[in-house]
């Protein structure tokens, strides 16, 4: 029943920027988690970043951690992925998630009931 859609992505030039975004159906999602994953060709879906804007805590993968920022705009129903000083191996389809229950394994694919269908991120050399 949860809906999500991702927007944002693009191509751009190792050590640039792109800000991706989530949309979410319904007015309130304050109570799940949102992950942020992402999927190379030929690799398993890898997790990114992830919040719980009840308890205010955030996770990152340590691959982008300082590069990249989660956060929620309530009002919009939305969230954001802000991703700086992009590396070529930041590639990939970047996937949207959204726990509605607070299963707490917001690292991993299965802690997630639903996604959103993907928005490519190519950074090139």
């Amino acid at each position: 029943q949860v809906q999500l859609v991702e927007s944002g992505g693009g191509s751009v030039q190792a050590g640039g920027s792109l800000r991706l975004s989530c949309t979410v159906s319904g007015r309130t999602f304050s109570t799940f988690y949102m992950g942020w994953f992402r999927q190379a060709p030929g690799k398993e879906r890898e997790f990114v970043a992830a919040m719980r804007w009840s308890i205010g805590i955030t996770y990152y993968a340590d691959a982008v951690k300082g590069r990249f920022t989660i956060s929620a705009d309530n009002a919009k129903s939305t969230v954001h992925l802000q991703m700086n000083s992009l590396k070529p191996e930041d590639t990939a389809v970047y996937y949207c998630a959204a726990d509605p229950s607070g299963r707490g394994r917001p690292r991993t694919v299965l802690g997630y009931d639903s996604w959103g269908q993907g928005t490519q991120v190519t950074v090139s050399s």
